[in-house]
Order: structure tokens, then sequence, then C-alpha cells
């Protein structure tokens, strides 16, 4: 079976984070949408930092894709041989 490399921390850590700033303003989104339909005073001013809520959990999306990326260029890109790579070659050898 096939296994999955591990997340390096760094990008572990964005996800973590995106993942709690996403769950945040979808929260602030359904506050937003109950007190509007309540008629409360609270609309505007979440409405507002929904918004900004929105523009941070975009960015923590892109903190994944930029974090990875520098990971990457820091790192290098681990590769092993497949097990299919590694079958092959034994049948090679064997002729």
């Amino acid at each position: 079976m096939y296994a999955r490399p591990r997340m390096p921390d760094a990008v572990r850590d964005a996800a973590v984070r995106a993942v709690i700033i996403i769950a945040l303003t979808l929260t602030q989104v359904v506050v937003v949408l109950l007190c509007t339909l309540a008629g409360s005073w609270l609309a505007f001013p979440m409405v507002l930092s929904s918004v900004a809520s929105t523009f941070v959990a975009t960015w923590a999306v892109l903190d994944i894709w930029i974090t990875r990326q520098a990971w990457r260029q820091r790192n290098g890109v681990v590769s092993a041989p497949s097990s299919a790579a590694r079958r092959r070659r034994g049948l090679v050898r064997r002729r």
C-alpha cells in the first residue's frame, strides 16, 4: 500500500491555522445571518468583521501554499522509488 509522506511541521502548522481561521469565519457568517434575521443592531458591525475575516482566511489558505513552496526550496523534494520501480528492477537483474 502507498504510504503518504508526512507533511513538514511548518506546513502542518499553517494548515491547522487555516482550518481554525476558516471555522471561525464560517461561525461569524452564521452569527451575521442570525443577527440579520433578528433585526439586531449587531448585524452591521458583524458584516464588516466578516468581510475582514474573509480576507484573513484567504491569506491563511495562501500561507499554506507559500509555506509549502518555501519548505520545498529549502529542503528539496524527498524522492523514493515506488514499489513498482523496485519490483521492475528485481526483474531486470534476474534475466
